[in-house]
């Protein structure tokens, strides 16, 4: 089997395994998360933070994006075409739906100083226990990451988390991977 046909095979495994879950039980096991990657000396330490408007599937991060946004820089990712673009969160009444997904976006100038970011939370359907990730297949992130020096923290819930996930030349390595327990 190739690369390809193993993450196939992979995504569809995490996405029945998401299914098992309701979304308020999905919030609920994102608060712990939350509270682990808060309770992360390279998280206290950040002054500027790439994070991600979670969709229904992946960790929830709206309350964790609301709360920081007062104390520290918040980058959220635009899909523009195949490329993501950096946009700092300024409140929700500034976010749009994005065109392609219709994820909320931030709807102001773009960010254009990404060596100032410190660390990136970066969502996956699967990771495994080396910091390799699996994303949804288009290389958004794969993309913006191999271009950052920032910290790279992969969150996931903890049936996301495998063993050895398929990955490529092209897939981006995270420096850790945070899950609940």
């Amino acid at each position: 089997m190739t690369i390809k046909e193993r993450k196939q095979v992979l995504r569809k495994k995490v996405r029945s395994l998401k299914q098992e879950y309701s979304l308020a039980q999905k919030k609920e096991l994102s608060k712990e998360i939350c509270h682990i990657i808060e309770n992360n000396s390279i998280f206290k330490n950040a002054k500027t933070i790439m994070a991600y408007w979670s969709m229904d599937d992946e960790v929830f991060t709206h309350d964790f994006i609301q709360r920081w946004a007062k104390e520290k820089r918040i980058i959220l990712p635009v899909v523009n075409e195949n490329n993501l673009e950096l946009k700092e969160f300024n409140g929700v009444d500034e976010l749009v739906f994005g065109d392609k997904f219709g994820i909320p976006e931030p709807s102001g100038q773009l960010f254009e100083n990404p060596e100032t970011i410190d660390l990136i939370i970066v969502p996956g359907i699967a990771f495994d226990k080396n910091g390799n990730r699996m994303g949804r297949g288009k290389a958004y992130y794969d993309k913006l990451l191999r271009t950052t020096k920032a910290y790279k923290l992969g969150v996931c819930f903890s049936f996301q988390v495998f063993d050895i996930v398929p990955f490529d030349e092209l897939d981006v390595k995270m420096n850790d991977v945070l899950f609940n327990t």
